[in-house]
């Protein structure tokens, strides 16, 4: 169930500030706290873009409790993480009732860059369900809606994140 942005009083104009949110990191086996860097957003009536950090491993993301698989807290933390990052982006646009509007009326299209610390390291699709989830989830968006999806990977080994943009297809 996904929340619904509070309006901005009246006469209140959106600030940009520095967001320092928590996420949990895996470096080996030892867990590490990292701070996601200021929130970067654009939302058009159409199209949302967000950076956010690189979601969890796949070995990370899910636990088997009792012979299921289950969400493990890094990809449930993950997925908080990006539920604010949408929640607080949508919040400072005022576009976000037509962007809704537009996507919930349309297919969609999820274009995915992803900026790893060590290319050789991740598969460019490891990423993809959690962050699909989460955004969705974010938006109150079933992700079945998503019918084209591009992948894209890059190094970046001093600020790696991803940088997702969910548009409609208008055809």
């Amino acid at each position: 169930m996904a929340s619904t942005p509070l309006p901005l009083p009246a006469g209140k104009q959106p600030t940009r500030r520095a967001f320092s949110l928590a996420v949990l990191t895996r470096a080996g086996s030892q867990a590490q706290l990292a701070t996601l860097p200021e929130l970067r957003a654009s939302i058009t009536p159409q199209r949302l873009t967000l950076t956010l950090p690189v979601p969890p491993s796949i070995n990370h993301q899910y636990a088997t409790v009792n012979g299921r698989r289950l969400l493990s807290a890094a990809g449930r933390q993950y997925k908080a993480v990006v539920g604010q990052q949408v929640l607080i982006a949508l919040a400072r646009s005022p576009h976000r009732e037509s962007l809704l509007r537009t996507m919930r009326a349309n297919d969609l299209a999820l274009s995915i860059r992803f900026y790893f610390a060590s290319p050789l390291r991740r598969d460019v699709d490891g990423g993809l369900k959690i962050a699909q989830d989460a955004l969705c989830e974010a938006l109150g968006l079933n992700d079945n809606r998503v019918t084209e999806i591009h992948l894209y990977k890059t190094r970046d080994a001093h600020q790696p994140r991803i940088e997702m943009t969910l548009g409609a297809l208008t055809h």
